[in-house]
This record gives structure tokens, sequence and C-alpha cells, in this order.
């Protein structure tokens, strides 16, 4: 037999196996003693172990019910496709200190073809935890997220629901080709304590939310260090911060953050819109470059184009010298709404690397009926078609 038709044949057969056409083996929490109403920490280890070992696509299976489940930390490499399908509810328990301090609440790493579906949803009953948080600031233990993932590659979480985290709702880690589509992320505006992004990247490459809605405390979507070829499409954000790249500039073998899209998005009611924020006085230089925000819509929102390059909040740290993190080659077009504030655009660049390549093409915000302005430092967007001039 022709050895090239044999190859082409054995390409075919695994792209249908990563795509889900082949029968998976399926793992039912319910035969491993996950019962309704009840602990399923154990069945859902034991069955990920099974699940994990085989040589076989397989799906474990979460059924419609509600369940309690303790921290849990679970990895690869598997030997095959491997994936969670939860139609249920799955509640972290309300205590902020039963998880044992685990930084995460469910943590999947190192698994490579990975995908997280279904209809149900991931609930961090995170309320005791914001109070607590809110009584005693800085100085409490950091809660635990509730999903986090670590160095997965080609990998899919698909139309599930995180609600009320008890600090971030999701990180990704050191992932390649990680995917997020029809993502929902629930939680009240007040539910801030000291973070509660809905989706925070770290170190990441290749990187897509589409088509989801997130409503937090903090941050929709926060970029930190190491970041390539993230795009946010067709995402709702309100309440919370707004998508945010940083902040950046803390550490000293921080990386580049580097082609970044936002596109078709609409924030509403949120404290920020598309954000750049970096730490004056701190050791970071690695350089933002190729940042694209575009066709995105804003409703009542405080600050809808942001770049902070002396992010200090309440004012704890020290302002003696600029930020260090080169800021350029970065768009905002076709940016249209409602600003809450009357310098809807605001430029806030470092004195000692001053920003580069920043343009402003066809902004169209208002505030109380009327344009709103833009105020800028230690740059000179380039300015195409309807756009506010800069002032100081």
């Amino acid at each position: 037999m022709d050895m090239s038709l044999i190859r082409s044949t054995a390409i075919v057969l695994f792209l249908l196996l990563l795509s889900g056409s082949a029968q998976s083996i399926v793992f039912d929490i319910r035969t491993f003693g996950g019962a309704p109403n009840s602990d399923i920490t154990q069945a859902f280890l034991n069955a990920w172990k099974q699940a994990c070992a085989s040589t076989s696509p397989s799906k474990i299976v979460i059924s419609k019910a509600t369940y309690k489940m303790n921290a849990v930390n679970v990895k690869g490499p598997c030997k095959a496709p491997i994936e969670i399908q939860v139609d249920g509810t799955i509640q972290a328990p309300t205590d902020p200190n039963a998880l044992n301090g685990a930084f995460q609440w469910v943590t999947i790493g190192y698994v490579d073809y990975f995908t997280l579906s279904g209809n149900g949803t991931f609930d961090g009953r995170g309320a005791s935890a914001w109070k607590l948080q809110k009584a005693c600031g800085a100085t409490c233990s950091k809660r635990s997220m509730n999903i986090g993932f670590n160095f997965l590659k080609h990998s899919t979480v698909r139309s599930v629901t995180s609600k009320d985290s008890k600090f971030f709702h999701v990180t990704l880690l050191g992932c390649t080709n990680f995917t997020f589509d029809g993502f929902k992320i629930i939680a009240p505006g007040d539910s801030i304590s000291i973070n509660t992004d809905g989706i925070h990247i770290a170190k990441s490459t290749d990187v897509k939310i589409l088509n989801s809605n997130i409503a937090t405390g903090d941050d929709c979507v926060s970029l930190g260090d190491g970041n390539k070829h993230i795009t946010i499409h067709n995402v709702k954000c309100g309440p919370g911060h707004g998508f945010s790249i940083g902040s950046l500039g803390t550490n000293p073998t921080e990386e580049p953050v580097e082609n970044i899209i936002v596109k078709n998005c609409t924030l509403t009611n949120t404290q920020n819109g598309v954000r750049i924020k970096t730490w004056p006085t701190a050791p970071g230089t690695s350089p933002v470059t190729n940042l694209t925000f575009e066709d995105i819509t804003m409703v009542n929102v405080y600050n809808p184009v942001i770049i902070d390059q002396q992010y200090c909040p309440s004012n704890l740290c020290s302002k003696q010298s600029p930020s260090k993190i080169k800021i350029s080659n970065v768009t905002f077009k076709n940016i249209k709404g409602t600003s809450e504030t009357k310098d809807g655009v605001i430029l806030n660049c470092s004195s000692g690397v001053p920003c580069e390549g920043v343009e402003l093409s066809d902004i169209s915000l208002t505030f109380n009926g009327a344009p709103a302005m833009a105020k800028c430092a230690n740059v000179k967007p380039i300015i195409i078609g309807k756009a506010p001039s800069c002032s100081a």
C-alpha cells in the first residue's frame, strides 16, 4: 500500500479522535459513589485516576444534581484526550478555611487535549469570604480560587459557569492553545474583596476567550506577564473592572506581553473599559507591544480607555521614579458609548519610557450627552478619523 496514503489515513483518524468523533469511554461519577447532595471529592479523584489512565478518549460525567466537593488537584499526563462534563452544580465549602489553604479549589494540570464542558456550575459560595476579606483587608490570607488550569495544551472550556468564587474565578498558567467558548462567570459587583478577577492569564500562548459573559467584582479578564497571542472576542463584561493588561512591573523577571486582540466586546457599568496598568518605581522592564482594542461598546463606564503607568492603588507604593515598562504599537479603534467621566480617554504614560505608536481611531464617547475628552501625558497619539484631541 502507498505509504503516503497510510500516513494520511492515520492523520485523519487522529484528528477525528481529537474532535470527539471517536467514542469516549464514560466514567459516571455515580458509579464511583458520587451521590447527589453528598461529598463527591473522593469519587471525582477515583474517576479521574481511571479516566486519565485510559488509552482511549474518556469522559467523566457529573450529571444534573447538586453535589459538594472539597479541594481537588488532578494532574496528567493522561494517555488519551480527557473530558469532564459537568451538568450539575458542584458546591465548595462555605467556610473559607475549610479548603485547608488550597490555592485553587479545583486544579487541573499538565494535560494535553483536555475539555471541560456541560451546562453545570462550579459554585464557590464566596459570600462569607468576601465579608471576611473586607474586614481584614490586605492582612487576610489569600482565599481559594474556583478553578486553576496549569500547563495545559490544546484544551477547551465550553458552556460551564463559575459562580461566586472566594478569590479569582479562573486562572491560566503556562497554557498553550486554550479556548473558552460560551463560558459564564457570575458574581455581584461588590464581591471584590481583594481580587475576584474573572479570568486571569499568565505566561500563556494562543488563548481565546469567545462568546462569553463575565460579571464579577474585579477585572473581567486580566493579563499578567508572559502572555502572547491572546484573543478576547464577543465577550460581555459587567459589573467588574473591565479588561486589563497588568498590573505589570513588580518583578524583574517578568516576560513581555505582545499580540493581544480585544474585539467586538461590550462593557456595562464597569469601573474601567480597556486598560493597561504598570507600577512606578518597580524593577520590571519587559515591554508591552502590539495590542488592539477594536469595536468596543461602553455603557456607563467610568474609565473607558486608559493607560495608567502610575498604577498605585490606595497610594500604597512609591512614585519616586517612573515605570520602566515600554508600551508601543497600541490601537484603540471604533470605541463608542457612554463615559461616566468627562475624560473618556486617559493616556498616562511613563516619563522614563514614553509610549510610542498609540493610535486613536474613530473614538466616539459621550459624557452627559457631550463628547468626552482625552487627557494625555508622555505620549503623542496618532489620531485617525473621529477621536478626541489630547489635553495635558
